[in-house]
């Protein structure tokens, strides 16, 4: 306990630098493009999110549970992108690599809160499924808009407050030597490793954020599939079957694009090249907020049909 209360008993001043420079890429020329890219995945990823939540609230027919979760996930990304995007292309593409200190804490809280949202989101809508298939004739009193509403609640909650306790750790930190961030953007794990006092509470709390914010939900969401692959095996008939998976192809889908590379990353962090690093991390965090709405429209159907009605009033007028 002495670790981590020992800066609290103390008068201890902490040094605090005014700014940190994020270093971003290494010796890789012409990488504008790239963040050119990325400010197109983000333009797509605002106009996709924001029209599958407006397309939610018009029609009465998607104010249900599973919809409550979708529109959860689909501001979670529009958030999450808006966080990243715009401060990554300040950054890089407009040559604003000194970041304050401040600033960068406020930017790391926010994203990393909103990375944690992803995550639970995707945790949100895989109880969903696994209720629907799981209890079907029960599923109208298991989740109701408002349990749903609550759960999400609950969600957004815990991941604010285990961002702020990260946070008042990383505050807690003395950087009086080097001030750069060998990293994209203001990394948690990058910062704390500059400090030039005693940083063992954050590790051990980086590590812990990392288990509850993306092992825990995938174990969770893996879980789930496997109740819900039991439950499937149960019904005698393949096409029932077919059309109870269905449900889930949209999902799982999310699941596959979100987790996969990250965790391929997050096995390799120490045999991969660092820009390498880089480009996986970037491309993990804008890419499945670009793409999720683009799903959602294609796999599912009650979204699907909304949107044809959409078009033909305004066809019509």
């Amino acid at each position: 306990m002495e670790l981590f209360n020992s800066a609290l008993e103390r008068n201890i001043t902490f040094v605090r630098p005014a700014y940190f420079i994020v270093s971003g890429f290494i010796g890789l020329p012409y990488m504008k493009y790239y963040y050119v890219f990325l400010s197109f995945i983000y333009i797509f990823s605002v106009l996709g999110n924001t029209a599958v939540m407006a397309v939610i609230c018009l029609d009465h027919n998607l104010r249900t549970p599973k919809y409550v979760a979708v529109f959860n996930l689909a501001l979670v990304d529009l958030l999450g992108n808006t966080a990243l995007v715009p401060k990554v292309l300040d950054i890089f593409l407009f040559k604003n690599d000194i970041v304050s200190y401040n600033d960068c804490i406020t930017f790391l809280f926010f994203w990393y809160t909103f990375l944690s949202m992803q995550t639970l989101s995707l945790v949100v809508l895989s109880y969903d499924r696994m209720v629907a298939i799981m209890f079907p004739l029960h599923y109208q009193i298991k989740v109701t808009n408002r349990s749903m509403l609550s759960l999400i609640a609950f969600f957004w909650t815990f991941a604010i407050l285990g961002n702020l306790f990260t946070v008042g750790f990383l505050t807690r930190l003395s950087f009086c030597k080097s001030v750069i961030i060998n990293s994209y953007f203001c990394d948690h794990g990058q910062i704390f490793k500059l400090a030039c006092n005693d940083y063992f509470p954050s590790l051990i709390i980086s590590y812990l954020m990392s288990f509850i914010y993306f092992w825990l939900p995938f174990t969770v969401i893996l879980s789930s599939y496997l109740c819900i692959g039991y439950a499937l095996s149960k019904v005698a008939s393949v096409h029932e079957r077919a059309q109870a998976f269905k449900t889930c192809t949209a999902h799982l889908s999310l699941v596959v694009i979100y987790f996969i590379p990250l965790v391929i990353t997050f096995n390799l962090q120490g045999k991969i090249h660092p820009n390498a690093r880089i480009i996986n991390l970037s491309l993990a965090s804008v890419l499945p907020p670009m793409l999720n709405p683009i799903i959602y429209v294609l796999q599912t159907q009650e979204i699907k049909i909304v949107m044809k009605k959409i078009r033909d009033r305004i066809y019509r007028t």
